[in-house]
This record gives C-alpha cells, structure tokens and sequence, in this order.
C-alpha cells in the first residue's frame, strides 16, 4: 500500500509551472556590449584615443578643404 512519504510528486496541476522551470540559471555575468569595452578601452588607453581623434579631425579638415579647393 502507498504510504504518506511515497506519494508521487511526478503529477502537477495545470496552474502549476513544472519543475524544471523552478530551477535558477547559474547566475553568471553577461559579456558587456561592444560599446562598453570600447569606451572603457578609450579611458584607460587616453592619450592614444586623443591621438586618434586628431589624426582623424586634421584629415577630415584636409580632405573637405581640398575638395573646396578643387571645386571652387
């Protein structure tokens, strides 16, 4: 005869979520986003990201002044 401790905990209600989706995920840290890495890259790397930034403004400035030039 079934006994009060081998009742079948297999069986669930409808209104019950099963048990597998009681279960927590290991909680382990999302990668940061590709925005975020290249930001704090910038502030630990600060006079080369200044560097770049001029380079890239003094050959932006270059070339639209050029173009001025040759369509004027």
């Amino acid at each position: 005869m079934n006994q009060p401790s081998e009742v079948n905990t297999s069986v669930s209600s409808p209104t019950e979520a099963p048990e597998e989706s009681k279960t927590t995920i290991p909680t382990a840290k999302p990668q940061p986003s590709y925005v975020k890495l290249a930001m704090r890259n910038m502030v630990r790397k600060r006079g080369t990201s200044i560097y770049h930034f001029a380079l890239t403004t003094i050959g932006l400035l270059t070339v639209l002044v050029g173009l001025a030039y040759l369509t004027r």
